[in-house]
């Protein structure tokens, strides 16, 4: 199953976003899963020899065959398959901030963790007001 936007298949993340607040959807009884998910992970490797610097760069994340990091969803997942799971993407993010902020904000609007229709089962967020405001 494959991720949609606005009712498109989404094949490849345009540039300018570092993430995405998404929806999946379970099509056997409606429980859903409100989450969020990086693009690119920073990673680095060892200084070379002389040096006192790490060597930094970003790979692609597994967004692609990203099903969610509730276990209840991973176990549902695994037990129904793939097929009956929708996933949708709900809003692009541009920074790590805004990302965090959206998902959570989504979570309360839902009020996920007042209902067993949720897979969610905690809100974490930690979120600083200069990521969110536009200048």
């Amino acid at each position: 199953m494959t991720w949609t936007y606005k009712g498109k298949e989404v094949v490849d993340i345009p540039p300018e976003f570092i993430g995405f607040v998404y929806l999946i959807t379970n099509t056997t009884n409606d429980r859903k899963y409100i989450g969020k998910k990086l693009t690119q992970f920073k990673r680095s490797k060892k200084p070379l020899k002389g040096r006192t610097n790490k060597r930094r760069y970003t790979v692609e994340s597994d967004w692609k065959d990203y099903y969610g990091s509730s276990d209840e969803l991973t176990a549902d997942v695994e037990a129904l398959g793939k097929d009956k799971f929708t996933r949708e993407i709900m809003f692009w993010c541009t920074s790590k901030s805004e990302l965090s902020y959206i998902e959570a904000r989504e979570q309360f609007t839902h009020k996920v963790l007042e209902s067993k229709q949720w897979y969610n089962g905690h809100i974490r967020v930690r979120v600083h007001q200069k990521g969110i405001l536009k200048e």
